[in-house]
């Protein structure tokens, strides 16, 4: 799974296996999880939800997101991440609002979810695709409590700083710099790189461009010397020594 994205390569992705650490990250898409064995920490925004085998979630679009795995036996899930374009009539729900608690118990999870994410890649026909997110929408909203978006990202530290380094991160910035354009203190930012993203700014933000140059050189044309530096990367040395560390 890809640690960071801004949008999708395709309309619809799916990934199953042996979940990772996946730092904050913010999207347009819907993302659904569901843990097939072992445990998964979902954080959203600044809360950390505990998933248990046969849980499923729903991560509405443009919140920021993260997972860690504590279990020591590590955890098996299944990710769905889809454009809201096949979401019909809950395209205004998940544009204005988000469950209050994003987690439905296996023991409350109705059958047609399970279904519908095991079967939506079956059919590469996208209004079969549309029906199963439809269906997978339908039966969770029925068992969530919304509340409005904007309560958990308005003031949020954690997501202005996502937000910010999503826009910007193919440009020179620099901790000082972030710190100043979203009003905290450098003390603030840097705190949330250590204690929320656990890795140092400069780590967090190669990050990124190491994934979008990974991406334009899998989707595109371009040449190596051309994604790297599209990417944001200052030379070929330091893309080649973070695509080793990582």
């Amino acid at each position: 799974m890809r640690p960071f994205y801004e949008h999708l390569d395709k309309k619809l992705e799916i990934y199953k296996g042996k979940t990772s650490h996946i730092k904050p990250h913010i999207h347009t898409a819907i993302e659904c999880a569901y843990v097939r064995e072992g445990s998964l920490e979902l954080g959203i925004g600044q809360e950390l939800y505990h998933m248990c085998t046969g849980d499923f979630a729903i991560v509405f679009p443009n919140l920021i997101h993260h997972y860690q795995v504590f279990d020591p036996h590590g955890c098996m899930g299944i990710y769905l991440i889809v454009t809201p374009a096949y979401s019909g009539e809950f395209a205004d729900i998940l544009e204005d609002s988000c469950p209050e608690y994003p987690i439905i118990a296996k023991a409350d999870l109705h059958s047609d979810i399970l279904y519908a994410m095991e079967h939506i890649m079956a059919d590469d026909d996208s209004v079969v695709q549309r029906a199963f997110l439809q269906i997978i929408l339908s039966r969770s909203l029925e068992r969530f409590t919304l509340m409005p978006k904007k309560n958990i990202e308005s003031d949020d530290i954690v997501y202005q700083v996502v937000s910010y380094m999503a826009r910007n991160f193919r440009e020179e910035i620099s901790l000082e710099t972030i710190a100043k354009e979203i009003g905290f203190s450098q003390y603030a930012v840097s705190r949330v790189f250590s204690k929320t993203f656990h890795m140092n700014f400069n780590q967090y933000l190669n990050g990124l461009r190491l994934e979008e140059a990974c991406n334009l050189l899998l989707s595109t044309d371009q040449s190596i010397t051309e994604a790297y530096e599209n990417a944001g990367f200052e030379s070929q040395r330091t893309f080649n020594r973070v695509f080793k560390e990582q």
